[in-house]
């Protein structure tokens, strides 16, 4: 099981940005995947996520309106588009995959099986 977040970097207040993650080595159209994110000296934290169907989609109320989560079931890909970008929507990004969370825990980092490596994102004038 391999998840590949990548498309993170520098960008200033207002900007946009797109994360992507890439996955191969399980059946992901069979899987939720979420996104996460942590500051320095802090917790990981929820950021949406979206289950095997895209009918249940979760967002933190921090980015809700702002960001947008999407999955290619035939790219093995899931999105995170960011808009409106905030200096406190800085951290590293963390993709993540779960085929048995249940919809209570979608938001707990420590239910997700699978986890990418980070990619980072700042957010700075």
């Amino acid at each position: 099981v391999q998840l590949q977040a990548y498309g993170g970097g520098l960008v200033q207040p207002g900007d946009s940005l797109k994360l992507s993650c890439a996955t191969s080595g399980f059946a992901f159209r069979r899987y939720a995947v979420a996104w996460f994110r942590q500051a320095p000296g802090k917790e990981r934290e929820f950021v949406a996520a979206i289950r095997q169907n895209s009918a249940t989609i979760l967002y933190a109320d921090s980015v809700k309106g702002r960001f947008t989560i999407s999955r290619d079931n035939a790219e093995n890909t899931v999105y995170l588009q960011m808009n409106s970008l905030k200096p406190e929507d800085s951290a590293v990004y963390y993709c993540a995959a779960s085929s048995t969370i249940i919809l209570s825990s979608l938001r707990t980092a420590s239910m997700w099986n699978y986890w990418g490596q980070g990619t980072q994102v700042t957010v700075s004038s």
